[in-house]
């Protein structure tokens, strides 16, 4: 493994797809504080967007209060700190809809990526997904909080099943949506060249991860690889709204 100190790059494209009326996605980074967050937001009216953009803009505020210690020093700490911004982000949206009926209910599944160096940590809540691209081989981070993707890993599901059931867009863990909610965290290292993906479901829906692998190893800017993710996704059938952050570590 390289001890080589990594710095890192980013860009994102969201769209609304070509079915749904508006965008419920939402996305924020801040490549100085070394925090990229994805949310797809679910409810009512407007009250998907809503819960997104809460979502989204909490985690960015309380993340990127961690920075100013020594390099390396948050590292031990950060686990903690991820729950606490999240406890902190999922009390704000879930207080908001209690404030005003018409955003009973509303929610946002959540997947973020937290960097220091070449610490990585990688946090999520519900169906949206971090992969990682190293060597040209793309790998899933994170684990759906979705009930047929529960039910594959429990044997009781094949994933062909899981793709046709009805019950697909059934996620059992969302943030905002109750009082208290835990997330996913997994500890990684990085090396240079890895590139990391955050998306909503509405770029995974619509293309498999052998073919995100490939589009993925095309040597293009940042910005112009996520445009050709989502642009994918929408030829696909784009039925839903599609969210594609990418963030690059580099030596």
């Amino acid at each position: 493994m390289t001890t080589a100190v990594v710095h890192y790059t980013a860009a994102a494209v969201t769209d609304r797809g070509r079915k749904r009326p508006s965008n419920e996605d939402a996305f924020g980074f801040s490549v100085e504080h070394g925090v990229y967050l994805v949310c797809d937001g679910m409810g009512g009216a407007a009250a998907g967007e809503i819960a997104s953009s809460i979502g989204v803009d909490e985690m960015l505020r309380q993340l990127s209060r961690r920075a100013g210690g020594e390099s390396g020093a948050v590292a031990p700490q950060m686990p903690g700190l991820a729950e606490e911004a999240v406890r902190a982000a999922n009390e704000a949206i879930f207080s908001r809809s209690e404030r005003n009926y018409k955003l009973s209910g509303m929610g946002t599944t959540l997947v973020g990526l937290v960097v220091e160096e070449r610490h990585v940590w990688v946090l999520n809540i519900g169906d949206s997904r971090c992969y990682r691209l190293r060597n040209r081989r793309l790998e899933q981070l994170t684990l759906d909080h979705s009930l047929v993707e529960e039910q594959v890993r429990l044997g009781r599901m094949t994933h062909s099943e899981a793709l046709r059931s009805p019950l697909r867009n059934v996620i059992t863990r969302a943030l905002g949506t109750q009082s208290c909610v835990t997330p996913d965290i997994f500890a990684l290292e990085a090396e240079p060249g890895d590139l990391f993906l955050l998306c909503s479901d509405g770029l995974t829906r619509e293309l498999c991860d052998a073919l995100i692998e490939s589009m993925l190893g095309v040597d293009l800017a940042l910005d112009g690889l996520c445009s050709r993710l989502v642009e994918a996704a929408k030829k696909a059938g784009g039925h839903d709204n599609i969210t594609c952050l990418l963030v690059r570590a580099e030596g």
